[in-house]
């Protein structure tokens, strides 16, 4: 696994994917899937993994968290850097910290809650989690009222963040105020889009952030990094047909749960088995899952 300090070329070097997480029938953690999954991802090109909202971070026991982070040391290959996440609340983060000082992990990502959070108690919550791992944080924007943009840059010029996930979702991604403040104050290097192949095109073309995060992308890994190639060389209209090989999945994630759709699109495409949902989730409508099934097998025939 790599473990040297985060750096402008490693955002971009790869779409940095955001896996379910896969378990057994009882709840426990599947070695075998979670190295399955990992290494389809692998094939296609992804050196960066995000193991937060899509692998349900949200609930696991703090008792687990020792082992999942073994688990994803021992199966991640060299080249590839593993993100893991932390919290939502304080205190579970501050117990979380001081596990991943036993490990290596070059930084780890705050999920972010709305209940009970104020931006400024973010940032203090950064700052301690920051203090007692030793390490830089990912500081995940998914809503406008989480943080503030100056907030934000104060930790960054601190030398507490190592890269910010931008996610909040705007109806027209090139009209977005908080990331046309956040750019301003902000290096862009150091921002990346967090909502998928949808709006990474705009994200990154206009706004000039440095790459993206994506959770179909682990079904179709090497489309998705085509797709990120092709922004990158400026290449838009390549960018954009590869871009409209996501919107049947992205569509179904978006209308009936980001999380489980793609935890079962994974397994209903062959790619992996995902298993058991951990709750407070739970499992979608059996009517569903055709439909899943039908854009998952779609878009891994594409991948090739």
């Amino acid at each position: 696994m790599k473990t040297t300090p985060v750096t402008f070329e490693d955002l971009q070097s790869s779409v940095i994917a955001v896996p379910p997480l896969c378990r057994n029938k009882d709840l426990s953690l599947s070695k075998a899937q979670n190295n399955r999954l990992i290494k389809h991802m692998h094939k296609g090109g992804i050196r960066t993994l995000l193991y937060g909202g899509n692998a349900n971070l949200y609930n696991i026991a703090v008792s687990e968290y020792h082992w999942l982070l073994r688990m994803l040391l021992e199966l991640a290959p060299e080249d590839m850097w593993i993100v893991p996440s932390v919290g939502p609340m304080y205190g579970t983060a501050m117990d979380q910290a001081k596990i991943l000082t036993e490990f290596a992990f070059p930084t780890a990502m705050l999920l972010p809650t709305l209940f009970p959070s104020k931006p400024a108690g973010v940032a203090t919550a950064v700052r301690h989690f920051v203090e007692k791992s030793g390490i830089k944080a990912v500081l995940y924007i998914k809503d406008a009222a989480y943080i503030t943009p100056e907030l934000a840059a104060e930790l960054v010029n601190d030398g507490l963040i190592s890269w910010i996930k931008y996610a909040i979702v705007e109806e027209d991604p090139k009209n977005d105020p908080y990331l046309k403040k956040l750019v301003k104050l902000v290096d862009p290097n150091l921002i990346v889009s967090g909502i998928g192949e949808q709006p990474a095109i705009t994200h990154m073309r206009d706004f000039g952030v440095a790459g993206f995060t994506a959770g179909c992308v682990c079904v179709a890994p090497s489309r998705s990094t085509a797709m990120l190639k092709a922004i990158l060389k400026k290449d838009y209209a390549t960018a954009e047909a590869i871009r409209q090989e996501f919107v049947e999945l992205e569509d179904l994630r978006n209308a009936h749960s980001p999380i489980l759709v793609l935890h079962h699109a994974v397994e209903l495409a062959g790619v992996a088995q995902t298993g058991a949902v951990l709750p407070l989730l739970t499992e979608l409508p059996e009517n569903l899952l055709p439909k899943i099934e039908k854009a998952a097998k779609a878009l891994l025939e594409k991948n090739g």
